[in-house]
């Protein structure tokens, strides 16, 4: 049988401090197979290996069961109703051919729950919608192939410590991924740049790095977030 993702409510006792957070993105983070590009070395003349063509292929299969239990598995469900979930990081390819500059804009999607959390985290609501568009394009219910979930990509570890029940769930996926930046941007002296190569390569590559880190996905990342920021600015 496939492997399968159950979604339940998980019972806290206590918590030494927000780095545990930090601590299980980072441990996600570091199981990433990194391009790194050498000294002096552009983004745009990488050299990238070829992607293998069953990557774009890989499916996941949401179905929920009678007592309201949400189900991930690899497998597709037998008498019971599914989405279909497929996933690759959408603004993460070094080599995407997306113009980041045109590229079609959400400006309407959960305009109450990015609104919300924007002003409980003291965050800028274009830099949410950016963040979400780079990480999902505004998918709620897409699973990468680390297993991290919905429009902010939570890896389920970081979810369970910021009290996500549902990370496929707009509000709750929202309001958790918003907290974490804000963290992220506290930690790095609200520098935008390392907080975004702390939300995609993990806090402890910035701090082993002494910076942004030399992988080009982070690298492309942030160059994109920053484009559809300010896009999202201006559209305000």
């Amino acid at each position: 049988m496939g492997k399968v993702l159950r979604s339940a409510v998980i019972v806290f006792s206590c918590f030494c401090a927000c780095s545990a957070a930090n601590a299980t993105q980072d441990d996600a983070a570091a199981a990433k197979k990194q391009l790194k590009l050498v000294p002096g070395q552009s983004l745009h003349n990488v050299a990238v290996p070829a992607k293998k063509s069953t990557a774009a292929q890989i499916a996941v299969y949401k179905s929920v069961t009678k007592d309201g239990t949400a189900l991930f598995s690899d497998r597709k469900p037998v008498n019971r109703p599914y989405q279909v979930v497929r996933f690759d990081c959408f603004a993460c390819d070094p080599v995407s051919n997306i113009n980041w500059h045109t590229v079609p804009l959400y400006t309407k999607p959960y305009n109450r729950i990015i609104a919300l959390a924007a002003n409980e985290h003291q965050l800028d609501p274009a830099l949410i919608r950016a963040v979400i568009h780079a990480e999902s394009s505004f998918r709620p219910q897409v699973i990468s192939k680390k297993g991290a979930i919905g429009l902010m990509q939570l890896m389920p570890e970081t979810a369970a410590f910021l009290g996500v029940q549902d990370s496929s769930q707009p509000e709750q996926n929202i309001s958790a991924g918003s907290r974490y930046l804000a963290q992220l941007l506290k930690q790095h002296n609200n520098d935008t740049q390392l907080a975004l190569a702390a939300y995609n390569a993990g806090a402890s590559n910035i701090k082993k790095y002494n910076g942004i880190p030399p992988f080009a996905e982070t690298r492309a990342y942030i160059e994109r977030v920053a484009i559809l920021h300010k896009r999202y600015q201006r559209a305000g």
